[in-house]
């Protein structure tokens, strides 16, 4: 039985969201921007996935931009921000546990003179709203924080920091709700943010798509200079396909949600107790205010990477945090921001659940994942002398797979 546990990093597209992409991958073909048939059946639908996508998250469809992902997403929001306010204003405000779409477009803008203010978290990964408070000063255009977090699934209160930013004059607040957008209500009215980032591909849409929110009357700065496609936010001719994908995709994820986020939350808390009853494991991330499907532990003595391969062996796909840092030889700035030493670090492992996780999946891994964490602890144990009292001429437990 394979069985793929990291929808956090990705999900698969629904039959549904590929029956509906396929007419635009064929007959409707057209450039949406030309006048001709062809064209006008394009734009029919790209107008239609605008119209769909924006009412499920209660907004208007000419405040959505479509682009190629949750990062184009994230970089049109914050460098289009910074550099429409750059005038009169040149600081912004995040937290030290963003996303690299974030962190690093921050540390790009730093290059230009802007002004980065990246907050501490405590040790569930939470910012303090009345620090996001204090930061704010009357040079600050931008507060971008993440509404949930892509490693250890802790959820941001951006209800209390949305109040915060408003009681400010001309501060915008950005939320990347990437991660979140599967499983937590988003109404982009009472959200009370200015701008939103979410990316298709991790609700059972396509890759390659995904949208910013731009409330009505935000002034940003195009970052893509061209045609004038997505009312000039966003040059470049639009992926048919993948937006009503998306739209698609979204829309049942809106119906379904709260039946898959109950259920999630169930199977979840029975893998957690089994792989937490194991020693030297520890959850991380909040207890409660967490996304439902997400369950990250770090495992004290051991190394992360090496219990992946070694449940990949046995076909249960997860993995050790964030897909777009894979292969990095650098600890998790997540799990570091939250006080977790580099030795500790390591031992992160993330197991995601998405809609499509069966109750016989998590049988299966109830069974298969404790044992496979305490069998590579006891090899990383013989390995340094075995502090837990065994002795260090122990034999290396197999790991499956590797053998001879």
């Amino acid at each position: 039985m394979a069985i793929y546990l990291d929808h956090a990093a990705t999900t698969p597209v629904r039959p549904e969201v590929v029956e509906a992409m396929l007419p635009y991958l064929s007959q409707h073909f057209g450039n949406p921007s030309s006048a001709h048939a062809f064209g006008r059946a394009a734009r029919d639908g790209l107008d239609g996935a605008h119209e769909r996508l924006a009412a499920a998250l209660n907004a208007q469809p000419r405040e959505l931009v479509l682009t190629s992902g949750g990062t184009e997403a994230n970089n049109l929001a914050i460098k289009g921000a910074a550099w429409a306010g750059k005038a009169r204003r040149h600081r912004i405000v995040s937290t030290a546990v963003e996303h690299h779409a974030v962190g690093h477009t921050l540390r790009y803008l730093e290059k230009f003179g802007f002004e980065i203010v990246e907050l501490p978290v405590d040790r569930y990964g939470r910012v303090d709203p009345d620090d996001v408070d204090r930061a704010i000063d009357e040079r600050t255009v931008l507060v971008s924080v993440m509404l949930a977090n892509n490693e250890v699934g802790t959820i941001q209160p951006i209800a209390e920091i949305g109040a915060r930013v408003r009681a400010h004059r001309n501060v915008l607040l950005h939320v990347d709700a990437v991660q979140a957008a599967p499983y937590v209500d988003l109404d982009l009215v009472t959200l009370g943010a200015d701008l939103v980032s979410i990316a298709a591909h991790k609700f059972e849409g396509p890759k390659g798509v995904g949208a910013l929110w731009i409330r009505r009357g935000t002034n940003i700065l195009a970052q893509q200079q061209g045609g004038t496609q997505e009312r000039h936010r966003r040059a470049g001719t639009e992926n048919v396909a993948g937006a009503v994908g998306m739209a698609v995709a979204y829309d049942l994820t809106v119906a379904e949600r709260k039946a898959t986020t109950e259920r999630l939350a169930t199977l979840r808390e029975r893998l957690e107790q089994a792989v937490l009853a194991i020693e030297g494991v520890e959850l991380t991330g909040h207890p409660r205010d967490r996304l439902p499907g997400l369950l990250s532990v770090v495992v004290r003595d051991a190394d992360g990477s090496a219990i992946a391969l070694a449940l990949d062996l046995e076909g249960i796909a997860t993995s050790v945090g964030s897909a777009c840092t894979t292969g990095s030889t650098e600890v998790s700035h997540v799990l570091s921001a939250m006080g977790y030493p580099d030795d500790e670090a390591r031992g992160a492992l993330r197991l995601s659940l998405g809609r499509t996780t069966t109750a016989a999946e998590i049988d299966e891994c109830v069974r298969v994942v404790p044992a496979t964490i305490a069998r590579i602890r006891a090899a990383s144990a013989a390995l340094v002398g075995d502090p837990f009292g065994e002795s260090s001429e122990t034999a290396l437990p197999a790991i499956p797979g590797l053998a001879g």
